[in-house]
């Protein structure tokens, strides 16, 4: 997924072709070839793809593994996320640098790729379930060594995956010679093809490695088995990288250019700033103060590279709304239903509606929408398609509010404070009528049937009397708040039975998980099995404790007594519910049920996120391709490493946007927040499209043809004067 990663990364490389040109010091390789093309680059594509794999994949699962492991909350998960995934976008810079101006790049690439490998690796040993004690409920007791461990394996992943970023696309540009571009430019569009094969694969696989069941001690979410995948392609794209290495051509580092632009940058600052009390003439720009230092065509070329940077400045925006799809929109979808037919779609599996779009979209879009425009006579700038691509944006965030407010009309209401809730379950014959005393309420129950959640003030509740027939109860009874329970009550012979049960369920199963208990209501004891859980021995008219269960599935459900034992195939159970299975009778091998929903199950299905998916893919189609192809027009041909870096720095500044946002704004509603980004990003698309305005494009090529021109006059001139000179000497 992320587009805007790999396409950034597959541009970049076009920036050090020139680098290819310069022989590497004392080396000199014969590169074998296929087709027309270098071997050494399929090491490179297979590498790539095996790391895109790699870091995808441990990215879809990463804020489910944060809330659902380490039991994190929403936004505490989220901040996690979008800080991990902006390290991973300030860390290129350092790949750059260690590349460009020491190892090189065949050095840090692999040895990076031995720090990102051992990250991942270190992600998938902090997420066994077993490595500590546990809970009752098994989940860790010991949580800060998983946390720990955690953490340091995503700050490795982080420099990894980051310093190698600007450096894999640019070394497979280096095997290339100079008459091969025709070559290079296909080996690009394969590279990008490896990108979304890797990305897009590794969304579809990695969710279903988690939704597997794990462990020793309880059956979890199988997060080891849907790190450690990753970890081993990120081997394997390590192990590829290096039997290459007899193939590859090696450019020696030639120095970072983006440390000569900050030097200029400056010496011009501080120039000026050493003579702002001095009469010096005025300068046309501010870095022509840098002229007594560095020479006019960096100085120029530092402008026009200037120029483009400070259009960046409103780029994060957008940033923070699109990362998002893996936080906000993937907790979104964990309340909702993914049951697509035969299909059962993970949460995390959204994701991938993202990349399929893209491959889809791309074509369509420069096939057919442009070319539309074009006949509208519609001048379609590239500015102008960057502030569509953030209005689209803004608009996938007020369609996923839309699809929030529905989903919060299906969450179920918990008691607050000084409230408890009571539902009734009638297991006899007869119906029964429970009045709330005193004078609250009074319910009728048929038989065999069951009511909703009721709230009471349980300051003000303080009797339950219960009339069936002839037969009457009354059941005194003190509630502490913020509870709920159920009042199972039957007619017998001897009298009618009330029986007040604590429901331990405070919140709506997460992940799509249903619980299940069980009700006893033969006159035996029995053992009672769902699927290989076993809820143990249960007494007549007793309840069992809830048990956990993959939502959307059925299990066999077995109950051994005195007589024969008997069994029944459950129904399929909704998503992110909760049920009451009461036993009724189990007669000549017959199992009969009666199921009681204490917690309805997740309606709106996931397929209402793909509205929002797709209009936020059109942004990306607009917004990023067109932002790239724009930033490299309008930049020197030796300077596009340095708008690489500034590019890669937008998306970790809207990845910081996020935490700053989210914490800052405490809304308790989602939907809000949603809007609220949806507004923040309508607002800077606004002054954007003022600053696009007064943009004038510039044809980089022709100023520095300019300065070529320039530099040649000035060196003729100085030949002039040294001929003079020379002529003047051999007169005396």
């Amino acid at each position: 997924m992320m587009r805007h990663i790999p396409e950034s990364e597959l541009k970049q490389g076009s920036s050090f072709v020139d680098a290819a040109k310069t022989k590497s010091k004392g080396q000199s390789v014969s590169i074998p070839s296929c087709f027309g093309y270098p071997l050494s680059i399929f090491f490179i594509v297979i590498n790539e793809f095996c790391e895109r794999f790699s870091y995808y994949g441990m990215r879809a699962v990463l804020v489910l593994y944060f809330k659902y492991f380490l039991q994190w909350d929403d936004n505490l998960s989220t901040a996690i996320y979008h800080t991990f995934v902006a390290l991973c976008y300030l860390t290129p810079i350092l790949g750059a640098l260690i590349a460009d101006s020491w190892l090189g790049k065949f050095k840090t690439i692999v040895s990076l790729s031995i720090v990102y490998t051992i990250g991942q690796a270190i992600m998938s040993v902090s997420s066994i379930n077993d490595l500590t004690d546990h809970n009752r409920d098994g989940s860790p007791d010991n949580v800060p060594v998983h946390v720990a461990l955690s953490m340091i394996g995503l700050i490795l992943i982080a420099l990894g995956t980051g310093g190698i970023k600007p450096c894999v696309s640019a070394f497979g540009g280096d095997q290339f010679k100079d008459d091969q571009e025709k070559q290079r430019t296909r080996f690009f569009s394969i590279f990008y093809l490896s990108i979304n094969a890797g990305s897009l694969l590794s969304t579809i696989v990695t969710p279903i490695l988690r939704a597997q069941e794990c462990g020793i001690h309880s059956k979890q979410r199988c997060y080891p088995l849907a790190f450690g995948v990753p970890a081993a392609l990120m081997a394997v794209s390590l192990v590829v990288f290096v039997i290459g290495s007899g193939m590859y051509k090696k450019v020696q580092p030639q120095g970072n250019i983006m440390v000569q632009v900050s030097k200029c940058i400056g010496f011009a600052i501080k120039n000026r700033f050493r003579h702002r009390s001095k009469e010096f003439p005025k300068r046309e720009h501010w870095l022509d103060w840098a002229s007594e230092k560095y020479d006019k065509r960096l100085i120029a070329q530092t402008k026009m590279v200037l120029k483009v940077l400070f259009l960046y400045i409103p780029l994060p925006m957008f940033w923070a709304l699109f990362d998002q799809q893996g936080s906000r929109w993937t907790l979104q979808a964990t309340t909702m239903d993914g049951n697509f037919g035969s299909i059962q779609i993970q949460p995390d599996q959204m994701q991938t509606v993202n990349p399929i779009l893209i491959v889809i979209m791309v074509p369509v879009v420069d096939a057919v929408v442009y070319p539309l425009i074009k006949k509208c006579r519609i001048n379609f700038t590239p500015l102008r398609k960057i502030t569509v691509g953030m209005f689209l944006a803004s608009l996938a965030f007020v369609a996923a509010a839309l699809v929030q407010v529905q989903i919060d009309k299906t969450l179920p209401v918990f008691p607050a404070a000084g409230q408890s809730q009571i539902k009734i379950i009638n297991l006899g014959t007869e119906g029964v009528t429970v009045q709330f005393e005193p004078q609250l309420q009074s319910v009728n129950v048929t038989s065999m049937e069951s009511t909703s959640y009721m709230t009471f003030e349980t300051s003000q509740l303080q009797s339950l009397n219960v009339i069936s027939g002839n037969k009457t109860t009354t059941k005194v009874i003190t509630l502490s708040g913020e509870n709920r329970h159920t009042l199972e009550v039957k007619n017998t012979v001897t009298g009618v039975v009330a029986e007040l049960l604590l429901d331990n369920v405070t919140s709506k199963p997460e992940e799509g998980n249903n619980l299940i208990r069980f009700i006893n209501n033969l006159p035996d004891t029995v053992n009672v099995t769902m699927g290989d859980t076993s809820f143990g021995r249960l007494m007549s008219l007793s309840a069992s404790s809830y048990k956990l269960f993959p939502g959307g599935r059925k299990d066999m459900i077995m109950v051994i007594g005195n007589t024969t034992p008997c069994s029944v195939t459950s129904q399929a159970l909704g998503f992110g519910s909760a049920y009451t299975i009461v036993i009724d009778t189990c007669t000549a091998e017959t199992l009969n049920v009666t199921y009681s929903e204490d917690i309805p199950p997740n309606t709106v299905h996931m397929a209402w996120q793909i509205p929002q998916y797709f209009i936020l893919t059109c942004a990306e189609v607009v917004f990023s391709v067109t932002g790239l192809e724009f930033s490299y027009s309008q930049a020197p041909s030796n300077m596009k490493a340095v708008l690489q870096a500034g590019w890669l720095l937008t998306v970790a500044v809207g990845n910081i946007i996020v935490l700053i946002v989210a914490g800052a704004s405490k809304l308790s509603e989602q939907w809000a927040e949603y809007v609220l980004f949806a507004a923040l990003l309508l607002a800077v698309c606004i002054i954007f499209a003022v600053m696009a305005y007064f943009y004038t494009y510039i044809d980089p090529n022709a100023i520095e043809a300019q300065l070529d021109e320039e530099e040649n006059k000035q060196v003729k001139k100085n030949q002039d004067v040294y001929e003079k000179q020379d002529e003047a000497v051999s007169r005396m």
